[in-house]
């Protein structure tokens, strides 16, 4: 994987956004959550934990379990239940994951045409769904007894969604040309 260092991004940034020369002022990552939803399997605490496993291997740290915070009858949803896995990720986990999400996951994705622009919020936040995590190098395709999707929000600290499109421009991150 190619070894992209904050001193390029802050270049490639000030080029860009024709901000000043203090780094500061510009845009970065955050950090980056990891979200799992479980909903038809979660009778089975087995394949619960085999998630579990797989998304510990693809983001590099043992995920959180979430749980119902009310009941919810039509959903069939028990308050204490467990409903999702979550994972937060900063410093050199979350740069390791955003390299390979741009230069080994999106690329291996199934009909990818480049990134939307409206993943991004009105606190230029990015929200990408990757629907099957065969996906990830970690992940043996033969071992993954059940296929799972998640969703990827990396939080930013732009301004603006055109600044934090410049900013996952500048780690690598392909839009399209919409």
């Amino acid at each position: 994987m190619p070894k992209i260092t904050q001193e390029q991004i802050n270049q490639t940034l000030t080029s860009k956004l024709g901000k000043n020369a203090n780094k500061l002022a510009l845009p970065r990552i955050s950090k980056v959550v990891i979200n799992v939803g479980i909903g038809k399997i979660k009778t089975n605490p087995a394949l619960f934990e085999k998630i579990a496993q797989s998304l510990a291997s693809l983001s590099g740290q043992k995920p959180a379990p979430r749980v119902a915070k009310k009941a919810i009858a039509g959903f069939k949803i028990r308050q204490g239940e467990k409903v999702g896995l979550v994972t937060t990720l900063r410093g050199k986990r979350m740069r390791d994951f955003m390299i390979k999400l741009a230069n080994i996951v999106l690329p291996r994705t199934r009909d990818f045409r480049g990134l939307e622009m409206k993943g991004f919020d009105k606190n230029a936040n990015y929200t990408l769904g990757i629907p099957e995590h065969l996906v990830f190098p970690e992940i043996s395709p033969e071992k993954a007894e059940e296929l799972f999707g998640f969703s990827v929000s990396i939080v930013t600290t732009a301004k603006n969604p055109k600044e934090g499109q410049a900013l996952l421009e500048a780690w690598g991150l392909p839009f399209s040309k919409e």
